[in-house]
């Protein structure tokens, strides 16, 4: 599952990439009304490749809903397996199968920077300092087992997925990948990391901005408390 917004420098060598390390998946390309041509590439990539589909999204944009309806559409298709990743080669995707045969002996799978053998580069330290703070926060708010628990780059089983109370989320930005990482970790659920590198972005633009990071924050200490009173 690939979410996209105005990734039409990328796209078509992500799928390519996707689809030569890993034949045997089936690609699914989120697109959130991207105004820069995504859609199109898209469209023809579907109607040259039979394994790669795409859902058009025309409601309201972000992050979030655009997992969520990519989930959702995942699971109406019969998938057992969904992964995500970002369509900008930060996520490298060379690393899938690794995820993938994880799986043999876990629930969830994250593509980790944080154990042993994973790696960040071209990281400035405003952007290293901001990603260790904040999962720093997430494991002291929600007590995750878990060294990268804002990673996107995750393998889940049918059944977890099918368990997360999406009307329970409150996240449309990346803080959205915490909220169903607790849900999805719970009820003794087994969850790996596997070390990736991390490559920032060399085409495109980051969608990460300040207003998305408070108000992220804010939404997982929304959840951490309705938690604590049990609802």
């Amino acid at each position: 599952m690939l979410p996209t917004l105005n990734e039409a420098e990328n796209l078509a060598a992500v799928v390519a990439c996707v689809r030569a390390v890993a034949p045997d998946v089936q690609v699914l390309v989120v697109d959130d009304a991207s105004a820069d041509g995504t859609a199109q590439i898209a469209d023809a990539l579907a109607r040259a490749d039979p394994a790669v589909r795409v859902l058009h999204r025309r409601g309201k944009k972000g992050y979030g809903e655009s997992l969520t309806d990519g989930f959702r559409a995942a699971l109406a298709s019969g998938a057992e397996v969904v992964a995500s990743m970002d369509c900008d080669f930060s996520h490298d995707p060379s690393a899938l199968p690794s995820l993938l045969s994880a799986l043999g002996d876990a629930d969830v799978v994250i593509g980790s920077r944080y154990v042993e053998g994973g790696a960040i580069r071209n990281w400035g330290a405003y952007r290293t300092g901001l990603s260790a703070t904040a999962n720093t926060f997430v494991r002291a708010l929600f007590r995750l087992p878990v060294r990268d628990c804002t990673s996107g780059f995750r393998a889940y089983r049918r059944e977890v997925v099918e368990e997360i109370p999406w009307p329970r989320l409150h996240s449309t930005g990346y803080s959205f990948l915490v909220e169903i990482l607790y849900w999805s970790a719970r009820a003794g659920r087994r969850v790996r990391e596997v070390p990736i590198c991390y490559v920032d972005r060399t085409r495109g633009k980051s969608k990460m901005g300040v207003q998305q990071i408070v108000s992220g924050a804010a939404n997982l200490v929304k959840l951490r408390l309705e938690l604590a009173r049990g609802r």
